[in-house]
């Protein structure tokens, strides 16, 4: 029997405590990929989502007259700086994003946020505002082809 060194003896317990819990992962996915209740709970959020998605472009889709318009601009401002005093910087920027996406001088509005946001969060904003205009412009011409 030969003496193996510390360090020899150390790696292959790191090695099968790390194969130990590759299998734990592996046995507990399976099995919860194999229940019935994992599927209804996948498609159940799969429908959610998508209905929430419906909603969001009914309502952009709304917001015909101008009225509306400033309403809906105005609230997704005080939302906005709602969620950034709260600290919820993702959901802040989700709504100056839907405020700049209504918004018809949307680059002075950008310039005021630079001012006015700190940076971190004016870079995410930054970083969201091409998704979230491609989002915006698909609903609009979905509801310009839908009232033609």
């Amino acid at each position: 029997m030969a003496c193996w060194s510390r360090s020899v003896l150390l790696w292959l317990l790191a090695g099968a405590c790390g194969l130990a819990f590759l299998g734990y992962c592996v046995y507990f996915d399976r099995k919860r990929r194999n229940t019935a209740d994992f599927k209804r709970r996948l498609r159940e959020k799969r429908r959610k989502e998508q209905k929430k998605a419906k909603e969001y472009e009914v309502e952009l889709r709304k917001l015909k007259e101008s009225e509306e318009v400033q309403e809906f601009f105005l609230q997704e401002i005080q939302l906005g700086e709602l969620w950034l005093t709260k600290g919820e910087q993702k959901k802040s920027v989700d709504h100056l994003i839907n405020a700049i996406s209504v918004c018809a001088q949307p680059n002075q509005l950008i310039q005021v946020l630079e001012q006015t946001l700190p940076p971190q969060v004016f870079e995410m904003l930054v970083r969201s505002i091409p998704y979230t205009i491609q989002r915006f412009e698909t609903a609009v011409s979905q509801q310009n082809a839908g009232d033609e």
